[in-house]
């Protein structure tokens, strides 16, 4: 997951109108993304015009900036083998991270599955961060209306709200309460409000050697804040915390997870954790998407005072309950401890 020759692919996904162009834009213009390369959806709401120079090929342009800019056409899977050869050739500039935008109405979540399951991506590229941007004016409303809308806050691991110098105060604040329920573990940034970061939403992942720990404490304090809800969305995804104090078996843990993944991947939108394992001073981090768990990575420390094995789970109609105690079960456990967000 760390390794340090794989390109990072991000993802920014939001839905109609909430400004995942007008973000992208924004960050493509700062010049540590220069050695990006971009895949808009050609259904998409591209509006990149003014910032492409010249055409390269039938369906990839290079930016203003030295970013390159390409239509997906056809499978997710040909688009970056495409890609990734091209740079090889000398066609495009050799970038080192790759910008996935979606269209409006598209499930962020087989796109994520993609970069992690395909046998030749991996050779290649890992997935980076997900960032969805939430229409400050319409995102309430969207989120009970479109099952879309819902997957898209689920799986993000940065979260933008838009239209904040608009919107009504107290919507804001009701949305804000929302995204929290749905995903406990990603942070909140206000578009309009907040200095945002290039390096915040693109650069910094749990798969970076560099910000690896940084990332796990994150999650850790997203988790611990919202630690002792419990609440369902609608569309039945819930988000909530397994702990458990005594340290876990590192070959119980592998055959849980593998038969949960096997049994109930579809469910399982996300899954992040910080491990206590037994043997190992330091803890253990992971990171999934359905059926798919990155490679685990090893911390050097513990990120914060609490070494206690935490793990988030974000899922489509699986209860908190079954889950912890088939854990449980499986790792002969008898005391733990669990929190419940949703």
């Amino acid at each position: 997951m760390s390794a340090p020759h794989l390109i990072p692919v991000n993802i920014v996904t939001g839905f109609l109108g909430s400004g995942k162009t007008t973000l992208l834009q924004r960050l493509l213009r700062d010049p540590s993304q220069k050695d990006t390369a971009v895949l808009v959806n050609e259904f998409g709401e591209v509006g990149l015009d003014h910032l492409l120079l010249q055409s390269v090929t039938e369906n990839t342009l290079v930016m203003e900036n030295g970013c390159v800019c390409c239509a997906i056409r056809g499978d997710l899977q040909d688009s970056l083998r495409t890609l990734f050869s091209q740079r090889e050739r000398g066609e495009v500039p050799r970038f080192k991270r790759v910008v996935i935008e979606t269209s409006g109405l598209a499930d962020p979540v087989p796109i994520a599955y993609t970069v992690l399951s395909d046998t030749v991506l991996q050779h290649h590229f890992r997935l980076g961060n997900v960032v969805t941007t939430v229409d400050g004016v319409n995102g309430l409303a969207q989120l009970d209306e479109f099952e879309e809308s819902v997957k898209q806050v689920a799986v993000a691991d940065r979260l933008i709200l838009t239209k904040s110098d608009i919107a009504d105060p107290s919507d804001m604040a009701a949305l804000r309460v929302a995204l929290g329920r749905i995903n406990l573990s990603a942070p909140i940034f206000d578009a309009v409000a907040d200095e945002i970061a290039t390096q915040r939403l693109l650069i910094e992942d749990a798969g970076s050697s560099d910000y690896k720990s940084r990332e796990a404490a994150h999650w850790m304090v997203g988790a611990d804040h919202h630690a002792g809800h419990d609440h369902t969305h609608t569309e039945g995804i819930s988000s909530f915390v397994l702990t458990f104090d005594q340290p876990l078996d590192w070959t119980a843990f592998g055959i849980w997870m593998t038969m949960l993944l096997n049994r109930h991947g579809d469910k399982v939108l996300r899954v992040k954790g910080l491990l206590n394992v037994s043997g190992m001073v330091a803890p253990v981090l992971i990171n999934g998407v359905q059926h798919v768990v990155h490679q685990p990575v090893h911390l050097d420390s513990w990120p914060d005072t609490d070494h206690r094995s935490r793990l988030i789970f974000i899922v489509r109609d699986l209860s908190r309950e079954k889950l912890e105690r088939s854990l449980s079960a499986f790792n002969g456990l008898t005391n733990t401890r669990h929190s419940n967000v949703a």
